[in-house]
């Protein structure tokens, strides 16, 4: 029987050999963590061995650009990792590969994994069908910074709650700026800003299931005219993130007043914006149509491939980094939000009013599309926003276009879902 073959029951029930005869061989796990998380999370290890002595944990640390490509090839070459790290908007692809496994049983008899326990929006990002798989290991979602001290010349003590009073308080901005800077930066190449006002505004982006686009609907026709707006009033330039500049230099010399974007900036403008605007800085959560508006879910969870073989020490390792002090390390180690609530409550988190920010969003943040197309579709949102902002197309046009775009991506969809009910139908009762 090879190591792989061996339970971690039979590995905890063993113990120390007796009689002279070899010790059971260690269950040994491989885990591929992405970025700088993957690398920090070999620091957790150590803990954990110490409280399975039966389990080796081998951490493969990958960078982001390279680990979408890399756990394909590695699924479609048998050779996938036991546990990995998924951006959960990557989960329904590799569930429609049938690689990774539902976690309902586990995580309904878990002491340690409770759904309660984290953000529901997050939380939904892992649920695909009726079926939950993956397990929220840290968060993100967009917020707003701005430069509070100029707010304040512009008459506005905190940001407004609603698109109109957010409106008034970037006309009162761009009075302050003058010729100097803009209310706000954001780059005509990123979709999550036009996504996010689509969410607010009520749009489930896609129809029918995820069978068609639904971009030329009401709800997001309304939301892609503010975005569009913005642009068109000088509110913010129509440039490119390439084009932006030094963001941090940008935004601390007041050019810019605010920007939308991910927590991962909250150590960022603290390490580099200068020492004298450190306390001229804020973050809020995002303005809505006609009150605090919703955000998108997003983050990175933990999964288990079918692979495996060692589905119980798997588990194992997910229950061990979602504890609440694993989840407070990691989040020391990394910077990164962490999915469990009770995390939010040590003193580094609870105290900081950035971050209390984005926690707020987090309570209103919403599942993106769970399709494995989303990717694509996400690029083809932001194209056809920029064609708008420079006035290629006007916005019904490039509405229909992304419509028509979005459809023959889902056709596939389209064509399997067709097949799994005709199945269903035929099966009878």
């Amino acid at each position: 029987m090879s190591h792989r073959g061996l339970s971690l029951a039979a590995i905890l029930l063993l113990g120390p050999s007796g009689c002279g005869s070899e010790p059971p061989a260690a269950i040994r796990l491989e885990f591929w963590g992405m970025g700088r998380e993957g690398e920090v999370v070999a620091e957790l290890v150590p803990e954990f061995e110490r409280r399975y002595p039966g389990i080796d944990v081998q951490v493969q640390q990958m960078p982001w650009i390279a680990a979408h490509e890399k756990l394909i090839t590695a699924f479609v070459g048998q050779a996938s990792p036991d546990i990995a790290q998924l951006g959960n908007t990557w989960i329904p692809e590799f569930v429609a590969l049938d690689a990774i496994l539902p976690l309902d049983v586990r995580i309904a008899r878990s002491t340690a994994v409770d759904p309660t326990h984290y953000f529901p929006g997050i939380w939904q990002t892992n649920v695909v069908g009726d079926s939950v798989y993956g397990v929220p290991w840290y968060v993100d979602t967009r917020a707003l910074f701005y430069r509070s001290d100029l707010l304040a010349r512009a008459g506005y003590d905190e940001v407004p709650e609603t698109w109109e009073g957010w409106l008034e308080a970037m006309r009162a901005l761009e009075e302050v700026l003058g010729d100097d800077g803009y209310p706000l930066i954001m780059p005509t190449n990123e979709w999550p800003p036009p996504v996010i006002l689509g969410l607010q505004a009520g749009s489930t982006l896609l129809a029918d299931d995820g069978r068609y686009g639904a971009f030329a609907a009401p709800e997001f026709r309304r939301a892609f005219e503010f975005y569009v707006d913005l642009f068109r009033e000088g509110l913010a330039p129509p440039i490119r993130d390439t084009q932006v500049g030094n963001i941090h230099q940008r935004f601390g010399a007041g050019e810019y007043a605010m920007y939308i974007s991910g927590p991962w900036y909250l150590g960022e403008f603290r390490r580099r914006l200068p020492d004298d605007v450190q306390d001229d800085w804020a973050t809020a959560p995002l303005p809505g149509p006609d009150g605090p508006g919703v955000s998108m879910a997003g983050g990175s969870s933990l999964v288990v491939f079918k692979a495996t073989g060692q589905e119980e020490a798997a588990w194992r390792f997910i229950e061990y980094l979602s504890s609440p002090e694993a989840q407070g390390r990691f989040y020391e180690l990394s910077g990164n939000l962490p999915a469990r609530l009770e995390a939010w409550e040590t003193p580094d988190l609870a105290d900081d009013p950035k971050a209390q920010a984005f926690r707020e969003q987090l309570e209103r943040a919403v599942p993106l599309p769970r399709v494995p197309e989303w990717e694509r579709i996400a690029t083809r949102v932001y194209e056809y926003g920029e064609a708008a902002v420079r006035g290629r197309l006007t916005v019904d046009q490039a509405l229909a276009a992304l419509d028509r775009d979005v459809d023959r991506m889902l056709e596939k969809r389209r064509w399997l879902l067709a097949r799994q009910e005709g199945s269903a139908e035929g099966a009878g009762p």
